[in-house]
């Protein structure tokens, strides 16, 4: 992701001024981290947070994509309304899979009234992914359980038998994909699945740059639907 955001960023004519991965940990440096207008974080779920807190003590605003680290959620936003500064995290800055979410709670809002449907989520990422399953499977299963009155949680598939009200997320690890996520609704007459499928990581490093330039000289927490403007009642405008 870094390398396909570094890309973008230079074809939009943006001046990348510091790059931090493990090689280079000691440039890291409030001092350093003061040259850039924003910050883009996309790492590992175990050093998520403590990056984007320095970045916030270097007056930054923050761009996040890593997840897996949603435990720390709370104390961050906290941190950046106490000290009024912006931060914009999403699961995903595609902005097909921004469209797939919404149409994804719509669909568990009609599957509602049809409790003999069962449903059911298959996420496949690449090898590399560490966290299971995706942020992206997680932010659907939660659009499913706001939107479906017989779902209550969703539970990592394990093979074992699915209670009542559970909603079984399938996590795939298998060789490079960038990412699939498809939703089922079986029953014992027929099926209705959606799905999207990434082709590439290029769609989430554009969605993340253009973030990153939306999220100058703004103060709050937002997301996806604040940019694309499809939070309720919001007065924001997409870019």
């Amino acid at each position: 992701m870094g390398k396909e955001i570094e890309q973008v960023a230079n074809a939009l004519k943006h001046e990348i001024v510091l790059k931090i991965d493990e090689n280079n940990k000691h440039e890291f440096t409030t001092e350093n981290l003061k040259k850039a207008d924003v910050a883009i974080e996309f790492t590992m779920p175990q050093s998520a947070a403590s990056n984007i807190l320095k970045c916030l003590e270097a007056g930054l605003p923050v761009v996040a994509g890593t997840t897996g680290w949603l435990g720390q959620m709370d104390e961050v936003k906290r941190a950046f309304v106490e000290r009024k500064g912006a931060f914009f995290y999403a699961s995903n800055f595609s902005i097909g899979v921004n469209i797939f979410l919404k149409l994804n709670e719509y669909l568990a809002g009609l599957m509602s009234s049809h409790p003999e449907y069962f449903p059911y989520m298959e996420e496949i990422h690449h090898v590399h992914k560490k966290d299971a399953p995706s942020g992206t499977a997680i932010t659907l299963a939660n659009g499913i359980i706001k939107a479906h009155s017989g779902i209550e949680k969703w539970v990592l598939d394990t093979g074992a038998e699915t209670k009542k009200g559970e909603l079984p997320i399938d996590a795939i690890r298998v060789g490079e994909v960038p990412g699939t996520h498809t939703i089922f609704y079986t029953s014992e007459a027929d099926e209705i699945k959606i799905s999207h499928q990434a082709f590439s990581r290029r769609g989430f490093a554009e969605g993340a740059v253009h973030a990153a330039a939306w999220l100058i000289g703004k103060k709050g927490i937002y997301g996806m639907a604040d940019m694309l403007g499809t939070n309720s009642g919001s007065t924001l405008k997409a870019v």
